[in-house]
This record gives structure tokens, C-alpha cells and sequence, in this order.
């Protein structure tokens, strides 16, 4: 079992959502020798928050029941699939902080067996060879409020289906002219019984089994019947595939189990602004729109991961978010919330600016000279002379010990732009002609003595004296409000700071045919910020609270020393109070 699942029985009695409380009456009535489920992707892209919830799930009623959980690629459709999104989905389920049973499965695996449960089907009377083009059997299918029309070769004798279900197996057939359907029923109020197909011809090489096949069992036949081979008690799945559960069920009756799996039906993770169909995700994808699958905007864990959010976090969304019937869209800020939180306290502390705005401090050379005697006992300090500059320790973290960092300080220094305003907005508590004074971050009261104007009137420089009395202690005889954050100009290290905005503009962005349409012109914005020197350092992936502005992680893909890159995870709070 995986690290984060200790405690289980009081994790056990915490969660009683509809399947657990299943999986409890299961477990007491020694229904099954043991919990077993799975989680089933199809390997055609990239898995997305959507599947956090679905791993999640199946893995964690398998921890917690005592039972095993099984990774099964449900590779049905070769057009589609690459070995690059099962590495990818092999690597997400790692991350996330889960381990699947043995290992991983294939429905590819498996197809010697269906193909022999298709033929049996033939032989039983249950499924027919159908050469009707694929308009013809859809046209034919009726709707909600008419019978289907039957094929024409609905009652053709088992050998003649038997005959052509080889042809169409040995070759003979081309794309479209031939496939194998469940005969059921034509005239049934559920879409899904009026004989859907269960095997279609497709002549194209298989990731895993090569051209051994061309033909290929379609999911709905697949997936129940690779449930009863791995003897899976609880197959879970969204509510979308409830159409589907009595398909499932004769597909598993009709073969033979003596102790056929079970699908049960839970919402789906829908959240605002997030698009999860991962069609149109690798549109996106494809058309350059995002650098790639794992984009730090995109939805993907690989792009949540990149972006910088935490496994913490996300199985805490998830938690949140919980396991009902309902379908319901869940508000964004809760996500970012969760993983804020898994942040807070693992995150050491740094200084970046990311809107450069230089200060010169004018009386800098004579303030220092007397830190020695000036300094609080709360000041670790060194005078460095060659360079001009004082080095000040600080904490990495002001209540986890994670250290210290050397930061330093020196005659100009870049604050934030938005730190000094000629004309503030009401409730404006930094810097302005009329209060010219702030708290410098671990070091001095500041004072601005003039500001710089170009020809537009912007402010592109400040000059500022400090107070040498007041490193690590308060001023005298007057009260000075707000701290602000700094780097120092000299030695700072110029880096690329990427803020995000949500990738869609739109409250539900697969509601809009054209996905270009909801896509957000803001999401990315990339500023010329400069940081502190230890920044410059850090390894690709760790992440940091930029004091003031939010936490952010090195990016895993551009960074480095010479380069340094960071991506914004979350802002440092929001107003949003989960329930």
C-alpha cells in the first residue's frame, strides 16, 4: 500500500458515500473473498482531472477495503492509441501516489479470448455478421420513439455467421462492409440493447499485438467481459455509462460467469471553466494552441503536474469534491483551494519581483557602515566590502524549519511596480508621495525621496534613504505600516515568470461548438521579472512561495541556472471558504 494510506479505518469511517457504504454491506456479508476494481483508461491522450477522481476512487475503496486495485489499458481502438499515453498514464497513477496490483493489463491481452467468446455468442444464437454500411445500421436503429428496423442478416444460420466472422477476421472484408452485432433486441426502449456491434474490421497494426489482428472487439463488448476475466467485484464508472450497464450485464451472463462483476454509476467530475474531452484537448494540442499535452494551463495531470500542483492536493480535492449520483458542476476555486492548502506548509519562502521597479538608496554606503552596532539580536548579517553588499540570513520558511538562505542587500534594489502609486486608490497602504515610507522585508524602513517620470509620465525609478536604526527594530517616535518585498538590482538574477489565468473564458467550455471561441486571450502572460540569487539554484520542480505574490515551482521542462523559469501553481488566497 502506498505511504498516504495509513489510518485506513478511520479514513474508512470517515467517507460514506453510496459505493462505500456498498462495498461496507459487501465486505460484511463476505459477498467476495476479496475488493477488487480497477481503473480503465483508454490510452488515445492524456489523462485529465476528470480521471483524478476515478483513480482516486477505485484505488482508495481498494486500500481501505483491504482489496486490490488493477491498471488496464482498455487499448481497443489502435487508430488511436500510442505507447506515449500509456507511459504517460502509468507515470499520472504513480504520481498521484497509488500502485496497481502485479502488472499492468491490456484488453489486447485478452482479445485471443473474446474472439473466442464472440464465436460462441455465433454459435449460441446471440450475434450475426452484418454487411449493411455503417449509415444503413444507423439509420435503421429507430429512435426513442420507434423500433429499430432488423437486418437483413439478423437470422442468417450460425454457420454462415461463423463463415463470415472468419472472412472478416482472415481479411477479406474492408473497413465498413462487415461487422459482428449482439442480437438482442431491436425494438428496446435502451439504444444500447437494439444488437449493438461488438466487432468491427479495422486493418491497422496494433501497438501491442502487431498485425496479428483486423478486427477488433468494440469497448462496450470488451471491457465488462475483461472485468470478469480479472475477477473485478465493483466495476465503477461514471453516470454516462448507466445506458450501458444492460449491455454489461448480458454481455457477462451470456458468456458464463458464475460470479459476474457489477458496474456501479458515479457523477462525474465537472468543474467551471474546464474542458475535460480529450478530442478536443488534443485539438488543442494539435493546432499548437498549448505547448503540448502537458501545458501548464491544461487540464491534464501531466499539465496540472507541470503547473505545479500537488498529489496532496488533488486527492484532497477530490475528497472535497465526494462520491454521489448527482451531477453537479464544482467551482474551480476549490481545486486551487485544496492545493493552496497542501502548499502552505511545505513550501520555503523567496523573494521575486516580478515588475521591476529600481530604487537607488542614496544614503546606502553611510547607513550600513554602522549595521554592527545598530543590528537587533533577531539579525544575522555579514558585511561583505569587496562587494558592497550585506548578506542577511533568514529562515526559509517562517514555522517549518527548512533551513536558511543568504539574501542580499545592496544600494539599488527592484520593488514592484504596484508598490509606489503618484495617485493611490482609496485604501492604498504602500508607497506614495504622501506616504513615502514602508518596511523593506527583513531589513529597513524605506523612505522615497523622488520619483522618476519618462516622457509618458510613468514612474521608472525611485531614489529612497533608509533608516539605519531600524534593521530588526522599529523606529522611533513613529508608527510605519506595511512591508513590501525586494531584490536586490546588482545581484538579483533576471528569470521568466509565467501567470496563469483559466485556459477557457467560458463558465462551460464544451458547450461551445468551436472550442477557439472559448478559449481566454489572458491565460498566459510572461513577465521579465528579476528574483534572489538562491532562486537561480533551484532544482527543476521545486516549488516556492514568491512572498506577496503567490506560489510557483521551477519549471520542469525550461529551467535552469542561466535561464531560470518559474510557473505560477496558485495565488497566495482567495476569497473563496470551502464548506
Amino acid at each position: 500500500m502506498s505511504e498516504h494510506s495509513s489510518n485506513n479505518a478511520q479514513k474508512d469511517e470517515q467517507k460514506n458515500d453510496f459505493i462505500r457504504n456498498i462495498i461496507r454491506d459487501d465486505v460484511k456479508a463476505q459477498k467476495y473473498p476479496q475488493i477488487v476494481t480497477r481503473f480503465p483508461p483508454e490510452p488515445n491522450g492524456y489523462l485529465h482531472l476528470g480521471h483524478v477522481k476515478s483513480i482516486c476512487l477505485n484505488f482508495g475503496v481498494a486500500e481501505e477495503f483491504g482489496g486490490v486495485c488493477n491498471l488496464r489499458f482498455d487499448d481497443t481502438n489502435p487508430t488511436a492509441e500510442k505507447q506515449d499515453y500509456i507511459d504517460n498514464i502509468k507515470n499520472d497513477v504513480e504520481w498521484l501516489g497509488f500502485e496497481w496490483a502485479g502488472e499492468a493489463h491490456h484488453a489486447s491481452g485478452y482479445f485471443d479470448q473474446l474472439y473466442a467468446w464472440a464465436v460462441q455468442l455465433i454459435e449460441q444464437g446471440d450475434a450475426y455478421v452484418d454487411l449493411q454500411s455503417p449509415e444503413q445500421i444507423k439509420e435503421n436503429r429507430g429512435s426513442f420513439n420507434e423500433a429499430g428496423t432488423a437486418s437483413p442478416q439478423r437470422d442468417a444460420s450460425v454457420e454462415e455467421n461463423l463463415k463470415l466472422f472468419n472472412d472478416m477476421k482472415e481479411g477479406k472484408f474492408a473497413e465498413g462492409k462487415a461487422v459482428l452485432r449482439a442480437k438482442i433486441d431491436m425494438a428496446s426502449p435502451n439504444m444500447n440493447m437494439r444488437d449493438p456491434v461488438i466487432y468491427r474490421v479495422m486493418h491497422q497494426e496494433h501497438h501491442q499485438t502487431g498485425d496479428k489482428w483486423c478486427i477488433y472487439p468494440m469497448y462496450d463488448f470488451a471491457h465488462p467481459l475483461s472485468d470478469a476475466l480479472e475477477g473485478i467485484t465493483h466495476s465503477l464508472c461514471t453516470l454516462e455509462f448507466e445506458d450501458h450497464r444492460p449491455f454489461y450485464d448480458w454481455a457477462v451472463e451470456k458468456v458464463g460467469f458464475d460470479v459476474p462483476p457489477h458496474q456501479y454509476e458515479f457523477s462525474r467530475l465537472n468543474v467551471d471553466h474546464t474542458m475535460t474531452s480529450k478530442r478536443k484537448l488534443k485539438q488543442l494540442v494539435d493546432e499548437h494552441i498549448v505547448s503540448g499535452w502537458d501545458d501548464p494551463r491544461m487540464p491534464t495531470i501531466a499539465g496540472m503536474r507541470r503547473r505545479g500542483y500537488t498529489p496532496e492536493g488533488l486527492r484532497d480535492f477530490c475528497e472535497r469534491v465526494g462520491v454521489t449520483k448527482v451531477d453537479s458542476v464544482v467551482d474551480f476555486r476549490l481545486l486551487e483551494f485544496s492545493i493552496r492548502q497542501s502548499l502552505e506548509t511545505t513550501t520555503a519562502r523567496a523573494m521575486a519581483v516580478l515588475k521591476p521597479l529600481k530604487v537607488t538608496i542614496t544614503n546606502f554606503a553611510e547607513a550600513v557602515s554602522s549595521w554592527e552596532s545598530q543590528k537587533a539580536d533577531s539579525v544575522n548579517a555579514r558585511w561583505d566590502d569587496d562587494a558592497q553588499t550585506l548578506w542577511l540570513t533568514q529562515p526559509n520558511h517562517p514555522n517549518v524549519d527548512m533551513g536558511e538562505r543568504e539574501i542580499p542587500f545592496t544600494e539599488t534594489l527592484y520593488i514592484d511596480q504596484g508598490d509606489y502609486e503618484i495617485e493611490p486608490p482609496a485604501g492604498y497602504k504602500r508607497l506614495s508621495p504622501e506616504k513615502p515610507e514602508i518596511r523593506l522585508r527583513n531589513t529597513y524602513v524605506l523612505a522615497v525621496t523622488e520619483h522618476i517620470l519618462d516622457d509618458a509620465g510613468n514612474v521608472v525609478g525611485l531614489k529612497a534613504t533608509i533608516d539605519p536604526a531600524t534593521l530588526g527594530n522599529n523606529p522611533e517616535g513613529r508608527k510605519v505600516k506595511g512591508v513590501i518585498h525586494w531584490v536586490s538590482a546588482s545581484q538579483g538574477v533576471p528569470a521568466t515568470v509565467r501567470m496563469y489565468e483559466q485556459l477557457f473564458s467560458v463558465e462551460d467550455p464544451s458547450s461551445v461548438a468551436d472550442v477557439h471561441q472559448a478559449l481566454n486571450p489572458d491565460s498566459l502572460t510572461e513577465l521579465n521579472a528579476v528574483v534572489e540569487p538562491s532562486l537561480a539554484n533551484a532544482a527543476a520542480g521545486t516549488r516556492f512561495q514568491f512572498e506577496r505574490e503567490g506560489y510557483f515551482i521551477a519549471d520542469t521542462a525550461d529551467h535552469s541556472r542561466d535561464k531560470p523559469v518559474f510557473n505560477q501553481i496558485v495565488s497566495l488566497r482567495d476569497s473563496y471558504k470551502p464548506a
